[in-house]
């Protein structure tokens, strides 16, 4: 799989993204991946972000990781999780343009703070036609959208995740649309350290059935 760096338009801002593709023989799904929190040291350079586009790769998908506005070489600055949603739009308009992606299969992935920005963003665009939440953590009470939104999910979290802890995503699952799953995995913390393989195809599983 080959990573190629962008830039891309959102509005009047410009942003960078790293794009994964390969030379495959027909239209395949393609997947918007979105990084932790911007004030935080999150950026599309995680160790998260990475593995999933690692695994989606290895599933025969191609994935698109970018910087929200304000982090490396994007534009911008800080939108508290609200303007950020504008970006996720921006990327999936730049992801659907490229050649050899199925544009009728489409999916987002989200880590922590990424997590939470691109639930609404899933929920409100027909064009994405599931979403992988890993470790979400959100910025209010995401509730109404987990309980409206019908849209097959993942929620995935780690046994040992003290910031979104394994009660936490218990409870989104269960309160979640019907077509959303959860999932604990044994073990990691919430950044993952050690855990990113089995992390990550985990989230290629959920896209390479969602996506039959």
């Amino acid at each position: 799989m080959k990573a190629r760096q962008v830039t891309f338009p959102c509005a009047d801002l410009k942003l960078e993204g790293t794009y994964f593709d390969g030379e495959w023989e027909q239209a395949v799904p393609a997947v918007v991946v979105c990084h932790p929190h911007p004030l935080y040291g999150g950026s599309m350079r995680n160790n998260v972000t990475y593995a999933v586009a690692d695994a989606l790769g290895s599933a025969g998908m191609a994935a698109f990781l970018f910087n929200f506005r304000g982090v490396g070489g994007s534009e911008g600055s800080y939108g508290g999780g609200i303007a950020e949603q504008q970006d996720i739009v921006a990327a999936l308009d730049w992801l659907q343009g490229q050649r050899g992606i199925d544009k009728n299969r489409l999916g987002l992935a989200g880590y922590s703070f990424g997590a939470g920005v691109a639930l609404p963003v899933a929920c409100a665009e027909a064009r994405v036609k599931g979403i992988a939440l890993i470790s979400p953590y959100f910025e209010s009470s995401p509730i109404k959208l987990l309980t409206t939104c019908h849209k097959p999910g993942l929620i995935l979290g780690g046994s040992n995740d003290l910031e979104v802890s394994p009660e936490v995503v218990d409870s989104y699952g269960r309160q979640a649309a019907g077509t959303a799953k959860m999932r604990i995995i044994e073990g990691p913390d919430h950044f993952w350290g050690g855990y990113e393989q089995e992390m990550g195809q985990a989230v290629a599983d959920f896209f390479s059935e969602m996506f039959q």
